[in-house]
């Protein structure tokens, strides 16, 4: 329960090129009257942003993009993450497809899942936006689907190629892919006949997870929460897309 005006947000930016290593803290606050989040300052101790936080968003800055794709996050760091969420932090981990969702994996096992790092597609091998919908049982029910009244209820989520995961631990699956493939290239976005794939029908592209005292959001794909307009056609891909109308509903649900 949210007592003052603001909770406080912070965005964990990570980012690797030959070691790994922690990139940018960002403190957000989320207007609760208003309902955004706004940037405060930023941080470049992790265990300094953990003090006082209320949610952690991580993203991804990924800069190595080849195989192999080590953790981004140091062993330390891992820990004082996990134990942060443990005694009653929340964190939002989104790790999109290769090299993110590698670069993610260690933290995300800390919680009871195993990020497959590669490209997840549709049964025709076709990357791109991929629907849950709750009439078809792709859309799990959760508080953060179901809403605090109608106006929040979501029916429809949109992802945009991203990785997938698997739950070895308790969770809700929140967005589950029907039949589908993943790719695993060796270099990223190469994709030919010999590239290794596997089906992925029933892995998760999101989740939810209560840990200890706190409780996690792990998603498998970005761009759903994000507005671009990609390519030289300038596609939008995200919650300015018409087919992920609700996805910035659920942004704020999970917040």
């Amino acid at each position: 329960q949210i007592e003052h005006a603001y909770a406080r947000v912070g965005a964990l930016e990570y980012e690797q090129v030959f070691q790994c290593r922690i990139g940018t803290a960002i403190v957000y606050e989320h207007d609760v009257e208003a309902d955004r989040l706004v940037m405060k300052h930023s941080i470049d101790s992790l265990q300094e942003m953990l003090r006082g936080l209320f949610f952690i968003v991580d993203r991804n800055n990924e800069r190595e993009w080849d195989l192999p794709n080590p953790s981004a996050f140091t062993d330390d760091e891992i820990i004082a993450v996990r134990e942060w969420v443990r005694g009653g932090g929340a964190l939002l981990l989104i790790a999109d497809h290769m090299p993110m969702a590698g670069a993610a994996e260690k933290l995300a096992y800390e919680f009871g899942a195993i990020y497959a790092n590669g490209f997840a597609a549709d049964s025709t091998l076709n990357t791109g936006a991929m629907r849950f919908r709750r009439s078809e049982r792709l859309l799990g029910r959760h508080p953060v689907t179901e809403g605090r009244n109608p106006a929040e209820r979501i029916d429809s989520l949109t992802t945009f190629t991203g990785s997938a995961f698997r739950m070895i631990g308790p969770g809700i699956p929140i967005m589950t892919l029907g039949k589908s493939t993943l790719l695993m290239p060796v270099k990223d976005w190469v994709f030919g006949d010999t590239v290794p794939r596997m089906r992925a029908d029933g892995m998760l592209q999101g989740a939810a997870i209560e840990f200890g005292r706190g409780r996690v959001v792990l998603l498998a794909e970005a761009a759903m929460l994000s507005a671009q307009l990609a390519g030289p056609q300038r596609n939008r891909m995200g919650m300015n897309n018409p087919i992920a109308a609700q996805n910035a509903q659920f942004a704020l649900n999970v917040v």
